[in-house]
């Protein structure tokens, strides 16, 4: 029998106590957690395998790469550009999965206010296979007007920016 990794959440962004809440995964063979982590963790990679992000800067300096406790900002879903913060961040190990999480924020009047913790899962798996998880938890009244579209926009766009990823990582 195999357990499989988890997400690890902070109480505030528990899943199913928010607005909005998506889970993605996908299992590929012949690529390392290695090589998803460079295509993950480098922001000038992304805008070339997943159409739904842009206007990525570095506020406070940093970057393209992500590290611990880095701000960032982009835009996505139709979204103004996020304040995010990266808040884990582990590089995959042998028999250690790799973890990145992030909070990406907007303010503004309760009908435009959003937090989100936007988590990935990486980990080379037996057989040679890589296992990629994303899930992200979402609170505030955008967060729940996107639950409510169908389909599902947040779970259809993450499934893309997973296929890309993994897409990138094997070429």
């Amino acid at each position: 029998m195999t357990t499989q990794n988890a997400i690890t959440w902070p109480e505030k962004y528990l899943p199913g106590t928010g607005d909005n809440f998506v889970s993605n995964e996908v299992i590929g063979r012949g690529v390392t957690a290695d090589r998803v982590w460079h295509y993950l963790t480098d922001t000038s990679e992304w805008e070339g395998y997943y159409d739904n992000v842009a206007d990525i800067s570095f506020p406070d300096g940093g970057g393209p790469v992500l590290k611990a406790d880095l701000a960032f900002r982009f835009g996505t879903f139709g979204f103004p550009p996020l304040d995010a913060r990266v808040v884990e961040f582990q590089a995959p190990a042998d028999g250690v999965p790799g973890r990145l999480s992030w909070t990406a924020k907007q303010d503004g009047p309760p009908e435009e206010r959003l937090d989100v913790l936007h988590a990935w899962l990486v980990e080379d798996l037996p057989g040679d296979r890589v296992r990629i998880l994303t899930q992200e938890s979402q609170i505030g009244r955008p967060a729940a007007a996107l639950a409510e579209e169908r389909p599902n926009p947040m779970l259809n766009g993450h499934q893309s920016w997973l296929d890309g990823l993994l897409r990138a990582a094997s070429a």
